[in-house]
């Protein structure tokens, strides 16, 4: 209690001795009284997702580095190869890279809840349980990856190009191996609240994938710019894994507590369930930028829209690495609290992690506004595709500032292993909506780029909108104790077990 509130209660105290009636705070010392704590857990909330998410956002900046790195020696090839490098590594991503990402999001509610739940065993055996159903996963997109050229030629794509893009994904295969095990220890130890390790691991590697270019560029052109990609993922894999190994030797009764293989049928059927929830969840949002980029091709001015647009998405990538960040920083932060039967303070996560989404949603809008000037430049001297730059971005920093807290809400509904919100929301927004209204407005009015964007806005704000509705119906004492019962090795005591005391713990939340 603040000194102001032991003035308050001796006042109190002294008029009841004296039998004087009871005068009244002074109004500033009340309103101190119920701000201070208040200010305070918004303080060290504000610090705790704070240490979480900077570390976050470094990492996937060295990703988008090490892409555009790759993208740059691809060019340094020629036209050819940046071409079918491009469409390679396109194809790559919907047909591998999302799948094995949407695949490994189902550790975040799993993990995050048994860190907060201290159930040690839970998150060895789930750590082990996703990799293995990732390398699973990988044979069937191996055996499609090797007929990647007679696949685009079907689809009709250009023969030459296809060919270089096949050459690009054949050497690109091993990447599928090291992703399933890189994405499972990255979500391991960011489920844990440590991001730190990832965030110099992924500096490293990428101090390493410019020599690493530079050689095999020279010596194998472009099947050798497609093995950096691989190396320099290989590389944040072995520091992980030694990483985890000695994180778990410190801990004294870490390995001791196993749980590595006591896997059920139960487990592998919960952990598919949210698995395909989770991958569909992912693919749905990364395959509707896809289908934006194929339907802009069909446009009547395709090649000067075309460059337009891949311009302003290498601008929403730097956006998305921030969006990414604070995703995934909620999800740990609610599941954490979940897991260790805080509801209360994993709603006060939620607040926070919302209202910052919507500060970054307006910052990243300010940033792409004051940037459109000068970003198609950096890319292109045509005077046609710098102008469409200007103007598409203006339209593009309306959707991100829909964008961010549209990723915040995604991670607060897996944070709460309810992934399938966000699938309904991606649903009926991006395809429902989005999608069909790109259509009308690019082609039957004749609206071209801006039509589709402006379908596009329209389906984010619709997905936004669904998400907030599900994440205000959602009662976190109930959560808390289905996450109990979920992550915990035994019922905990002070679980909600009927309609009473659930309801009497929300009104005591709803205090604080």
């Amino acid at each position: 209690m603040s000194s102001t509130c032991k003035l308050q209660d001796n006042n109190l105290s002294s008029n009841h001795k004296t039998n004087k009636p009871l005068s009244p705070p002074p109004l500033l010392q009340t309103k101190k009284c119920e701000w201070n704590p208040v200010k305070t857990m918004l303080s060290e909330e504000l610090r705790v997702q704070g240490r979480l998410a900077l570390p976050m956002v470094v990492m996937n900046l060295a990703w988008f580095a090490k892409t555009a790195i790759t993208t740059a020696f691809l060019g340094r090839l020629g036209e050819l190869s940046l071409a079918g490098g491009a469409l390679g590594f396109t194809f790559s991503n919907v047909t591998g890279f999302s799948v094995l990402n949407g695949l490994c999001g189902a550790m975040e509610p799993i993990c995050g809840q048994a860190h907060g739940a201290k159930n040690v065993k839970l998150l060895h055996k789930t750590l082990l349980m996703t990799i293995l159903l990732l390398l699973l996963v990988t044979i069937p997109i191996t055996f499609m990856w090797l007929h990647i050229d007679k696949i685009l030629i079907h689809f009709g794509q250009q023969q030459d190009i296809s060919t270089v893009a096949g050459t690009y994904v054949y050497y690109l295969i091993p990447d599928l191996f090291v992703i399933s095990l890189l994405c499972p220890l990255k979500a391991y130890l960011s489920s844990q609240s440590i991001t730190l390790p990832t965030m110099f691991s992924s500096g490293v590697a990428l101090a390493f994938h410019v020599p690493v270019n530079i050689i095999l560029s020279k010596t194998m052109g472009l099947r050798g710019v497609s093995m950096a990609v691989w190396i320099t993922d290989l590389i944040v894999v072995v520091l992980l894994a030694i990483y985890v190994v000695t994180l778990e030797n410190q801990k004294v009764t870490a390995w001791k507590e196993g749980g590595w293989w006591d896997q059920s049928v139960m487990d592998w059927i919960r952990l598919i369930k949210l698995c395909g929830t989770c991958c569909l969840n992912t693919c749905m949002e990364w395959w509707c930028y896809e289908i934006l980029v194929l339907l802009t091709g069909h446009l009547t001015n395709a090649k000067q829209a075309l460059g337009v647009l891949a311009i302003v998405l290498n601008f929403d990538y730097l956006l998305f690495s921030v969006m990414l960040s604070l995703a995934t920083c909620v999800s740990t932060r609610v599941s954490n609290e979940l897991g260790a039967n805080e509801p209360g303070r994993a709603y006060r996560s939620a607040c926070v992690s919302l209202a910052l989404g919507f500060i970054a949603g307006c910052t990243g809008s300010l940033v792409m506004v004051a940037a459109r000037g000068i970003w198609g430049q950096l890319f292109s001297h045509d005077r046609g595709i710098v102008n469409g730059v200007k103007k598409t971005m203006l339209l593009m920093a309306l959707v991100e500032l829909f964008n961010f807290p549209l990723a915040v809400c995604g991670g607060i509904v897996r944070g709460t292993a309810r992934p399938w919100l966000g699938m309904y929301a991606n649903l009926g927004g991006f395809y429902f909506l989005a999608l069909p209204l790109g259509v009308v407005f690019a082609f039957k009015l004749r609206l071209g780029l801006v039509g589709l964007f402006f379908g596009l806005l329209t389906g984010i704000v619709a997905c936004l909108s669904l998400l907030l509705v599900f994440i205000a119906r959602i009662k976190w004492v109930e959560e808390a104790a289905k996450a109990q019962r979920l992550a915990s090795n035994d019922q905990v005591k002070g679980v909600p077990y009927n309609d009473a005391e659930i309801h009497g713990e929300a009104r005591e939340n709803n205090k604080v």
